[in-house]
C-alpha cells in the first residue's frame, strides 16, 4: 500500500480536514502507520478548523481542555476552559512540533471522491485556492479516505428571516462571521440565541457595551463551573506531567460520564439542582422560572456553561439582562416582540445556530453509483454502510470532540494495519438485515440538528451499528474489539481487478 515515490497526487491515506480529528490523525498515522503515506486536505489556510473560523468575542471551549486537548500532548494550563486564540495555538504547536503542518495542503476544498472497485482506490478532486491564483481543480488518489472535517457548514450559519431586517439601522453580525474590528463599547447590543455561542458572547460583550440583552425564544440549561480545575492545579504541583496529565484526563471524563448519566437517570433532580444553582446566583428578583427553566430535559440538547458563572454575574450587576419572546419583526431601532415589547439596539448578533453539511459537501460515489447518505447506517460511529474504505472522525454530544476523534484515528491505524498485515485491499461495512431497526445519527432535539436530520446517515438499535456516547465503551469496543466481526467485509484486490473475499 506504500505509495511510489513518483506519484505524487497518490497517498495511502488522503485526510480531509486540519482541524483537531486532522492534526490527531496525522499523529496517529505517523506513530501507529510510519510506513504510510498521507496527505492532509484543508480548505482554509491555516490549521484549527473550527477554532480558526470563529474569531467572536469570548470565544472559548465549553468542554474541559483536559479532554479537548490530546492524550498524547499535555494541556499545560489550570484553565480549565481556554478561549479560541490559545486553542488555536495548541493545535498549530501539536501540528508544528511534529511534522505534521508539513503534510498539510492548504487551500484545497475537497469537492468529489469517487471509488473505483476494480482498482480499490479512490479519486479525490479538490477546489485550489491560492493567495493570489485562481481557482483551480486538482485531483488525487489514496487506498483510504478520511474525513476529519466535521459536520458544520463553514461557509453559512443558520440565520431565520425575520421580517424587517432590511429596516434596521444598525449593525447586524453572525458569530460565524465576526467582522474585524466591530466597535460595541458603549452601545446596546442585542445577542439573538440561547445556546453555547450566545452564553459566551453576552458575558465578554457586557464588559465594554453600553447593555447586552440575550434574547431567546425558548431557554436552554446553564451550569455554572469553575474556570480552574483545582485538583488538577495540585496533581500537576506535586507530579510530573506524564503522571497528572492522564489522571486530570481520566478524572474529568468519570466525572463528566457519571453527571450524563446521572442525568438520564434522574432527569428530574438534575433539573432542580440546576435551576436552584442559576437562583442562587442572580438573586430572587429574576424570574428562573421563565427565562432558564427549558421545556425539554437536561442532555436532551447539549448544556452551556458559564465559567465562574460569568453570565450569571453580568445579569446580576444590571450589564446585561435575558429576555424570553417570540420575534415579530426588526425595527429601524431593535427589535419588537410578539408581546408588544421592544427592545433597543444598536448591533444585532444572530447567535441562531449553525447549518450541518456532510462531508464538506464533498459528493461521493461508489463504482459510479451516488452515495446518500441518508441510506446509510453508521458503523462504530465510523464508517457507512456500503462505502468501502472510508472513515469519518466524530465527536460525542455529551463529551470533548478530541476523546471520539482520537479513538476514531486510532481504529483507522487498526484497519490499516491489518489490511497490510494480511494483504488485503479492501474493508467495508455491510449490513445484511434490511429490518434492522435504526433512529437518528444525533439523539439531540436542537435545532440545527432537527434541520438536517434528513441529510445524516442513519443509527442501528443494537451492536454495531448503534452510535454510544460512552467514551467508556466506544474504548473498549474501538481499540480492543476483534476487527473480524462478520460485519467489516475485507477483500483482496485480484489480478481480475474486481474485488473477492
Amino acid at each position: 500500500m506504500t505509495a511510489s515515490p513518483t506519484d505524487s497526487s497518490f497517498f495511502d491515506v488522503v485526510v480531509v480536514g486540519a482541524g483537531l480529528s486532522g492534526v490527531a490523525a496525522g499523529h496517529y498515522l505517523q506513530t501507529q502507520c510510519p510506513t504510510r503515506s498521507y496527505v492532509i486536505l484543508e480548505n482554509r489556510q491555516a490549521i484549527g478548523g473550527t477554532w480558526d473560523l470563529f474569531r467572536y468575542p469570548g470565544v472559548r471551549s465549553d468542554s474541559d481542555m483536559f479532554t479537548l486537548g490530546y492524550s498524547f500532548r499535555p494541556w499545560e494550563s489550570d484553565a480549565s476552559f481556554a478561549n479560541g486564540p490559545d486553542i488555536r495555538a495548541y493545535v498549530n504547536a501539536t501540528a508544528r512540533d511534529e511534522g505534521i503542518d508539513r503534510h498539510i495542503r492548504f487551500g484545497h476544498r475537497v469537492t468529489s471522491a469517487a471509488w473505483d472497485g476494480r482498482q480499490a482506490r479512490w479519486s479525490v478532486s479538490a477546489s485550489l485556492t491560492a493567495p493570489g491564483e485562481a481557482t483551480r481543480e486538482v485531483h488525487f488518489s489514496c487506498r483510504f479516505l478520511f474525513f476529519c472535517s466535521g459536520y458544520y457548514n463553514y461557509e453559512q450559519g443558520h440565520e431565520p428571516p425575520w421580517p424587517g431586517r432590511e429596516s434596521f439601522g444598525g449593525r447586524i453580525v453572525h458569530p460565524q462571521h465576526w467582522p474585524a474590528g466591530l466597535d460595541y463599547s458603549q452601545r446596546k447590543v442585542v445577542v439573538v440565541g440561547s445556546g453555547a455561542t450566545a452564553v459566551t458572547l453576552v458575558p465578554d460583550m457586557a464588559a465594554t457595551a453600553a447593555h447586552v440583552t440575550m434574547l431567546q425564544r425558548s431557554p436552554s440549561y446553564i451550569v455554572a463551573l469553575p474556570a480552574h480545575d483545582r485538583i488538577g492545579a495540585l496533581l500537576r504541583r506535586w507530579l510530573p506531567n506524564r503522571l497528572s496529565h492522564p489522571l486530570i484526563r481520566w478524572k474529568n471524563i468519570v466525572l463528566a460520564s457519571a453527571f450524563y448519566q446521572f442525568s438520564r437517570r434522574r432527569p428530574a433532580t438534575v433539573r432542580r439542582l440546576i435551576l436552584r444553582q442559576a437562583a442562587r446566583l442572580l438573586g430572587p428578583g429574576f424570574d428562573v422560572q421563565r427565562h432558564l427553566a427549558p421545556s425539554y430535559q437536561p442532555w436532551d440538547q447539549r448544556l452551556c456553561i458559564a465559567p465562574d458563572a460569568d453570565l450569571f454575574r453580568a445579569v446580576r450587576e444590571g450589564k446585561a439582562d435575558i429576555v424570553t419572546g417570540q420575534i415579530e419583526c426588526f425595527t429601524p431601532t431593535g427589535i419588537r416582540l410578539a408581546s408588544g415589547q421592544e427592545i433597543a439596539a444598536d448591533v444585532i448578533v444572530t447567535a441562531t445556530g449553525l447549518e450541518l453539511k456532510v462531508l464538506g459537501g464533498a459528493a461521493l460515489s461508489v463504482d459510479g453509483v451516488a452515495v446518500d447518505f441518508s441510506k446509510t447506517v453508521i458503523y462504530r460511529g465510523a464508517m457507512f454502510s456500503g462505502v468501502p474504505n472510508m472513515a469519518v472522525a466524530s465527536g460525542y454530544t455529551n463529551a470533548s470532540w478530541t476523546l471520539k476523534c482520537e479513538l476514531v484515528a486510532r481504529y483507522v491505524c487498526r484497519l490499516l494495519n491489518e489490511m497490510q498485515a494480511h494483504q488485503l485491499e479492501v474493508c467495508v461495512p455491510v449490513n445484511d438485515d434490511p429490518q434492522l431497526p435504526t433512529q437518528a445519527f444525533l439523539d439531540l432535539s436542537s435545532g440545527y440538528v432537527q434541520r438536517s436530520a434528513h441529510l445524516l446517515a442513519r443509527q442501528g438499535l443494537r451492536r454495531p451499528w448503534r452510535m454510544y456516547q460512552n467514551y467508556l465503551l466506544d474504548l473498549l469496543v474501538l481499540r480492543f474489539s476483534p476487527l473480524r466481526d462478520g460485519v467489516l467485509r475485507f477483500s483482496a484486490k485480484p489480478a481480475s481487478g474486481e474485488p473477492r473475499d
